[in-house]
């Protein structure tokens, strides 16, 4: 167990975000994205910062969520086989119902991409929560059967017992309490600080070692399960890191050192770490989770898989860390900084200019004081002269304006993505060339979209799939697709393929609308020719596309699927043959009942014949011999 500890204490100190050069960059980059001062400052003269991080970061947000969360659905499942189809269906629905209902899927992704715009990397972990509930419950006059049987659970707890006696025969009235074990999958963002990583890593999974680091309470501790003593934990050896820090420092509200008043609210650095070891001695390290605090191990656990996906807007191949939008624009923010402080200096100047004056024959009171109508006592003519001021030279704001084109080709935000002016269309720019500018611009953001969408989502979505197929064994009933569906995710595959549903920007889906209202009137004029290439699935077809690059999401409501219309119209018709069948069967019985009854008839009458026969031989018998006869 010691080893263990030393090894997981030299994983930590080694990592990669623990107090490096990693860890000094994004703490520079969140310093840049507050506009803090540089630290170069000079008192009396202009100390604005310019914004240029925080309006790239801010400029490209708006892009990316509309990308992802503009649609109806981030994720689609497919099926490896025809049995699948319903399942995939149905893990599609489902998946997508755990990540923007069961949790704050639109939150989620704002700070995810929020993280690696600024931070390089956006860390968000998944896992499956498992929580305890109780049902109070209460039952009268049981016998003595029925209160063993209600008992005997181990989830039970009886709170209150009372036997009545009735004559010979006791009951019980009883209060108890059930403990209902449920769980969901549970989503949350980690700050860049808290996730560690092993230096040699690429990916998440490749890693040797893993480790989100927080701060916990005592308290919490305890509340999470945890058996320890408090003594063991020994001191907190770890302080916030400046990059910590740096979070809480734009608005002051950096109250991390606060000491606690009591022992159970002395917070300490949790680490919950993930790394392979042999801990059966079988030759083969497994992976494992073990939770440490202070000098103790907490708890540890074999697990299938890290529970972490990450994502980076430029992806650096073969490196875990990737570049993101801070680090293409800081050097930019400082240079404009510069060059608009130098304005404001020299714009001072200009306003409040410096004077050459003849020593004691001027009175400095009156020449210092600055006030409209003001007068300045002199002894001597001309002694006062203006000292000249450089002029505002053109080229600063050319510089600031060839920075700006820097910052766009760097990050493919321009102004025209940016929204245009009136004049924009109309003075130097036809619409063409302004469609071309904001397409080539956009490349640059769905780029970074595709990334995201390939690695971190599309990581995150299968992982929710592997957590709800392994853990969820029973159904649950939501609603999907307007109406109430049971989901039983143990019956899934144990995985199936998926797709990350990455929306178009303004400008390609404005194309893809042209193009598709082109392809339709070629396909009217082709059915209207009575050519065979088009039939009425191609039609609807380009109408749901035309319909979802409208930016609606039900096309049902606008459009008839005929494979619907026709499964419809099959099933009227089995209903039709089925009452045919039916009333077909109806009238079978009716006719077996009727032969049945003439039957019936025909063996009456056949008796009643036979017994006049009879009556008849007796009437003659009793002629012939004089006396009564009995035939039969």
């Amino acid at each position: 167990m010691d080893e263990l500890k030393a090894r997981i204490d030299a994983e930590i100190t080694q990592s990669l975000g623990y107090d490096d050069e990693i860890s000094s960059q994004r703490r520079l980059a969140m310093e840049y994205y507050y506009g803090l001062p540089f630290g170069n400052e000079v008192e009396g003269r202009s100390q604005i910062v310019d914004s240029t991080v925080a309006d790239t970061v801010e400029w490209i947000k708006p892009s990316l969520m509309r990308v992802f969360a503009s649609g109806d659905r981030i994720v689609e499942f497919h099926p490896t086989g025809p049995e699948d189809v319903p399942y995939a269906k149905q893990a599609s629905d489902y998946v997508n119902h755990i990540f923007t209902k069961d949790n704050p899927g639109f939150e989620i992704l704002y700070n995810w991409f929020t993280d690696a715009l600024l931070q390089k990397n956006g860390i968000v972990k998944c896992w499956w929560d498992e929580a305890d509930e109780q049902d109070r419950e209460t039952y009268t006059d049981l016998t003595d059967l029925e209160l063993e049987a209600l008992i005997s659970p181990k989830n039970v707890e009886v709170l209150e017992h009372t036997e009545n006696e009735d004559g010979l025969e006791i009951t019980h009235d009883i209060v108890i309490t059930r403990k209902v074990v449920t769980g969901r999958v549970r989503i949350e963002n980690v700050p860049p600080e808290e996730f560690l990583i092993s230096a040699e890593a690429k990916t998440i999974e490749d890693a040797r070692f893993v480790c989100h680091r927080s701060r916990k309470t005592i308290s919490e501790l305890k509340e999470m399960g945890y058996d320890f003593d408090a003594d063991e934990l020994g001191g907190d050896n770890h302080e916030y890191s400046a990059e910590r820090l740096a979070r809480f420092e734009f608005d002051n509200s950096n109250q991390l050192g606060r000491d606690a008043t009591e022992e159970a609210l002395r917070e300490v650095w949790v680490y919950e770490s993930y790394l392979k070891s042999d801990q059966d001695d079988d030759g083969i390290a497994e992976l494992i989770k073990v939770v440490t605090a202070g000098n103790i191990i907490l708890d540890q656990e074999p697990v299938d898989r890290k529970p972490f996906a990450t994502l980076t807007p430029i992806k650096i191949p073969h490196k875990f860390f990737g570049l993101s939008m801070a680090d293409l624009t800081m050097d930019l923010q400082l240079m404009k900084s510069t060059l608009q402080r130098n304005l404001l200096d020299n714009m001072y100047m200009q306003n409040h200019g410096r004077f050459a004056v003849m020593e004691g024959q001027v009175n400095l009171d009156d020449l210092l004081t600055s006030r409209p109508g003001g007068i300045v006592r002199t002894k001597v003519p001309n002694a006062i002269t203006p000292l000249p001021t450089p002029a505002l030279q053109p080229y600063v704001f050319e510089t600031l304006k060839y920075l700006d084109s820097i910052r766009e080709e760097r990050s493919g935000m321009t102004k025209y993505s940016q929204g245009l002016n009136e004049g924009t269309l109309t003075s130097h720019t036809t619409a063409a060339a302004v469609s071309q500018t904001m397409t080539a611009a956009q490349q640059r953001v769905e780029l970074i979209a595709r990334c995201f969408a390939e690695t971190g989502v599309k990581d995150l979505m299968n992982m929710i799939y592997e957590i709800v197929q392994k853990n969820q064994d029973k159904e649950r009933i939501i609603m999907l697709r307007n109406e109430f569906i049971p989901v039983r995710p143990d019956m899934w595959r144990d995985k199936m393929d998926c797709t990350v549903a990455v929306g178009l920007g303004h400008g390609n889906r404005d194309q893809q609308l042209m193009h598709l209202s082109t392809l339709m009137q070629f396909a009217a004029q082709a059915m209207k020719g009575g050519l065979s290439i088009i039939n009425e699935k191609n039609l609807y077809n380009l109408g749901a596309e035309m319909v979802k690059n409208m930016g609606f999401r039900d096309v049902d409501a606008f459009l008839t699927d005929p494979e619907k219309v026709q499964q419809q119209a099959g099933a009227k018709e089995q209903m039709a043959q089925a009452e045919m069948q039916l009333k077909k069967g109806e009238l079978d019985v009716k006719v077996a009942e009727t032969q049945i009854k003439q039957q019936k008839l025909q063996l009456e009458a056949q008796k009643m014949q036979q017994d006049a026969v009879f009556k008849s031989a007796e009437i003659q018998l009793e002629a012939t011999q004089g006396r009564p006869v009995g035939i039969g």
